[in-house]
């Protein structure tokens, strides 16, 4: 199957599995990984946000850049998100109540200039909020377990009064 624009988004079938990379780079080995998947349990309800990458997958529908709206739609709307570790798609997700798996971009492999995604990854699959797979092998795992995975606890989209307060004392201490 290939990509379609996001002209189409709109009227097409229902987003069961969110996937999105973000927009600064590819992270073709999470695209790559779930359209496999996708393939061989032939499911046709995965859209892919695959950012600037040259390798557009097959097997599922895919765009490369999506609006804040559209974003957010697909999120409220998808059964689950797979990511990489990325602070906006795992807020929305814990936002919105929604399963997320998480496969931080690595390093070493040069998805990223360095392995913060690995270090928020393990904190918050620490505190319960996400499902994090390393690699291909461990994101086939969770998604053949897609009907059991449970959601973090939902967080507010906006700031707690007490990290406002901190916040404001700090501002306007001398």
């Amino acid at each position: 199957m290939t990509g379609l624009p996001p002209l189409r988004l709109a009227g097409s079938a229902r987003v069961g599995i969110f996937v999105t990379v973000g927009g600064q780079m590819p992270f073709d080995r999470l695209v790559g990984a779930v359209a496999d998947w996708a393939a061989r349990r032939k499911r046709t309800d995965v859209l892919a946000q695959i950012g600037p990458s040259e390798a557009p997958p097959r097997n599922i529908r895919w765009v490369r850049f999506i609006d804040p709206g559209a974003f957010r739609r697909h999120v409220a709307e998808a059964d689950v998100i797979v990511s990489h570790a990325g602070m906006g798609t795992i807020l929305t997700a814990l936002e919105w109540g929604k399963p997320i798996v998480v496969m931080p971009r690595r390093g070493d492999l040069r998805e990223t200039r360095n392995d913060h995604q690995r270090a928020t990854a393990e904190r918050f699959k620490s505190l319960g909020r996400v499902h994090v797979a390393q690699d291909a092998g461990e994101l086939s795992q969770w998604l053949d377990r897609l009907d059991g995975l449970a959601a973090g606890s939902t967080i507010s989209k906006h700031a707690s009064p007490q990290l406002l307060a901190a916040l404001r004392a700090f501002v306007q201490a001398d």
